[in-house]
């Protein structure tokens, strides 16, 4: 191998890994100010802190809120190329393979389930299908396949036809009856109770709350935009890649301010709850699309500078080892929080949540780079690898 080449490809993975490893990152501390989904606001904290949870709550949903996901399935969807760009360059049909892959990620999603309901893995097991009839398409085809999907045509059909019959009353959503299901076994000191309870009620209220926020046509898209961008080959430095991330920053940006502004004023510009709830999910789904391009453009930009390209390389173990990351947040904040476990719940807002997601991130960071300096990769990601290629010549 040249240096040429060797130098061409190591920016490209680099940047990955540190953008999966903020993804991450922001999902954990997220998932930490919710309790892992068990919203609960303890009320004997002072007025003070309240106020400064309220503050942190706001901040960090507007920051990351249905960003660090798209940022994640993005990325999955580049994962996929790169993997299935290496096949063909052997000859060789990697869709077979990505079915099994997605599979084992059914199980992996499975497993977390039990400690968490709000699992993302087995969603994306499912809506990566989509990814294995249009890798054969050309990028024009691929794209506006995206671009319908990203503009979520069941919402669109939902609002003109609730716009066209004044007398209809849709159904409440199927995800409330379920989150409200949930609060039965939340209660409960059983892991056992827990477990049932996420694994049945909990996982459907996921799923549900996931279709009737346009996530499952937002999704699929993202993992075509990822795959698009790896053809593009816009993670590897150059002058066209850059330009093209100084403009998506621009643009993106432009787009974002009045999408922010329409969602957070809709419920005053429209009466009827019906119609403003399809806009809603709409808007909601362009704004964070719109916010998280501004992330990941301004990150890939911010990371070519050498003084700050030093401080986010070091979430590359951390982004190398996404899987294990995810998985293991999941198991140790559900035991902080739930109580079956520490029952944290009661007594912590959204300033010593976010405080303990610190601290929970820096040990998983620390053990990552530990890990790696002795591993090629993390202990689930070795697995998920091992299993993959299973009985491959």
């Amino acid at each position: 191998m040249s240096n040429s080449t060797f130098n061409l490809k190591t920016p490209r993975v680099e940047v990955v890994d540190a953008l999966r490893g903020f993804a991450i990152m922001s999902i954990m501390l997220l998932h930490n100010i919710e309790h892992f989904d068990y919203y609960y606001f303890p009320e004997a904290l002072p007025e003070w802190m309240k106020v400064l949870d309220k503050i942190i709550w706001e901040t960090l949903f507007f920051l990351f809120g249905g960003k660090s996901y798209a940022i994640f399935a993005l990325l999955f969807g580049f994962s996929f190329y790169i993997q299935n760009d290496n096949q063909e360059k052997k000859g060789k049909d990697f869709r077979g393979r990505f079915l099994w892959r997605l599979l084992l990620l059914l199980g992996f999603g499975f497993i977390n389930t039990i400690f968490y309901e709000g699992d993302i893995l087995m969603i994306y097991a499912v809506l990566g299908l989509a990814l294995i009839p249009v890798c054969k398409w050309n990028n024009k085809a691929v794209f506006i396949t995206a671009l319908i999907l990203m503009l979520q045509p069941l919402e669109w059909i939902r609002y003109f036809y609730i716009l066209l019959h004044p007398e209809f009353v849709p159904k409440p959503n199927l995800s409330d009856q379920y989150f409200g299901m949930m609060g039965e076994y939340l209660k409960s000191n059983s892991f056992t109770d827990y477990a049932v309870g996420n694994l049945s009620i909990g996982r459907l209220a996921s799923v549900f709350w996931s279709w009737e926020n346009g996530r499952f046509f937002q999704a699929p898209a993202l993992f075509m935009l990822g795959m698009l961008v790896g053809r593009k080959k816009l993670f590897i430095t150059s002058i066209e890649s850059n330009l093209f991330w100084k403009k998506a920053q621009q643009y993106s940006f432009l787009f974002f301010i009045p999408l922010f502004a329409f969602k957070t004023f809709l419920p005053e510009m429209i009466e009827r709850k019906a119609t403003m709830n399809s806009l809603s999910i709409i808007i909601t789904s362009w704004s964070n699309l719109a916010f998280m391009i501004i992330l990941v453009s301004t990150f890939i930009l911010v990371y070519q500078k050498e003084s700050i390209h030093n401080l986010l390389s070091k979430l590359i173990p951390f982004g190398k080892m996404s899987l294990t990351n995810y998985i293991m947040q999941s198991i140790v904040g559900s035991f902080i929080y739930y109580r079956y476990g520490l029952g944290l719940v009661e007594y912590t807002g959204a300033t010593y949540s976010l405080v303990i997601g610190i601290v929970l991130f820096i040990l998983q960071l620390t053990f990552c780079t530990s890990w790696l300096k002795t591993h090629k990769q993390g202990p689930l990601e070795y697995i998920w690898h091992k299993a993959t290629w299973i009985r491959s010549s």
